[in-house]
């Protein structure tokens, strides 16, 4: 079995912060996104003996691509990249590892989700094909959607259905039993030129899989954190913070705290000074950042930051940034200034 894990998109929802580091590189409560799903998936890799990791990254550079070196060694496993330069939907960036695509099961998870689930091991056997992990929502017109009968099999694929037709999104987890049954379908969407909003998308493919005999077992995932915009990634750090903090302590050792107030759960690492503040409640703050005069709430502080006389809520500041200001929701790339 392989991991598949697509992360070559732009991230464009996210601009400012992906303008200089890429997503799944975003830290969230000490850790970037990738390794944290990585570390979801920890049990997979150990039960089914997961030796290789593929990536498909967009020209990211040798910054990035040694870090997913050292990460996949950290996993003790061996990582192999290939390249999506120009964004094409996620059946183009699958099909971009083809030659990987040699007929053993794979799993593909898509790095702009966090999963927290007990069953992964347990619910891929040799008795499914194919899985489609799913999560309900409140508003099914923003994801691709599956359509189950009463037994849990799925008898539709919709990408962003106009209308009310299920409430069970795919979170962007998936196991396939037969890598080549996908790797077909996907040239094929790629041949026939299919596309869905200019992309060829992946829920097509899975689509024209379930017509021609596949089947898809529809899981429900415990629980699932979405990266996809900034008010979904504030709130997947609120969450993340709130399970968290419930294991460990958050707040390093490290930490300068004067005339302050921390009200957790909130994760502070090392090297950070804050002074004069109100921290909290859901508040995520990098290393060696320096905070002074202000109050902050339900906010996402990278690395090496600098805020003075701020007063912040539903906000992200980037690495290396300086924010000196008044009250109001602020959304602040890497390497910023404000005054």
């Amino acid at each position: 079995m392989k991991i598949i894990i697509p992360m070559a998109g732009k991230g464009t929802r996210l601009f400012p912060h992906t303008l200089n580091n890429p997503k799944p590189f975003i830290s969230i409560a000490g850790k970037t996104i990738l390794r944290r799903l990585l570390e979801s998936l920890a049990k997979l890799i150990q039960v089914f003996s997961i030796e290789e990791i593929i990536f498909i990254v967009g020209n990211f550079g040798n910054k990035i691509e040694n870090q997913l070196i050292r990460l996949s060694h950290d996993m003790g496993v061996n990582p192999v990249i290939y390249y999506q330069i120009i964004p094409l939907g996620t059946a183009d960036a699958l099909l971009k590892a083809k030659k990987s695509l040699t007929g053993e099961p794979i799993i593909v998870a898509f790095s702009d989700s966090l999963f927290f689930h007990n069953s992964f091991d347990k619910e891929i056997n040799h008795e499914v094909d194919n899985i489609i992990w799913t999560k309900k929502v409140k508003n099914p017109h923003l994801f691709g959607i599956v359509k189950c009968d009463s037994s849990g099999f799925i008898t539709h694929f919709i990408e962003k259905p106009n209308n009310y037709i299920s409430n069970l999104a795919i979170v962007g987890l998936y196991y396939f039993k037969n890598s080549l049954f996908l790797k077909k379908e996907l040239q094929s969407i790629l041949d026939n030129n299919i596309k869905n909003e200019e992309e060829y998308q992946l829920t097509s493919v899975l689509e024209n899989m379930r017509k021609k005999g596949a089947k898809f077992t529809n899981k429900i995932i415990k629980e699932w954190m979405d990266f996809g915009n900034h008010k979904r990634t504030i709130y997947s750090n609120s969450r993340i913070l709130s399970i968290e903090s419930k294991k460990s302590e958050l707040i390093h050792e490290k930490v300068i705290i004067k005339n302050s107030l921390i009200i957790k759960p909130c994760s502070i690492e090392e090297n950070t000074n804050i002074e004069n503040s109100i921290i909290g409640p859901y508040v995520s703050i990098g290393k060696y950042a320096k905070i002074k005069n202000s109050n902050i709430k339900k906010s996402l502080i990278q690395d090496y930051t600098k805020i003075q006389y701020a007063n912040l809520n539903h906000s992200m500041i980037g690495n290396y940034s300086i924010y000196k200001g008044e009250a109001r929701e602020v959304s602040l790339s890497d390497y910023s200034v404000s005054k």
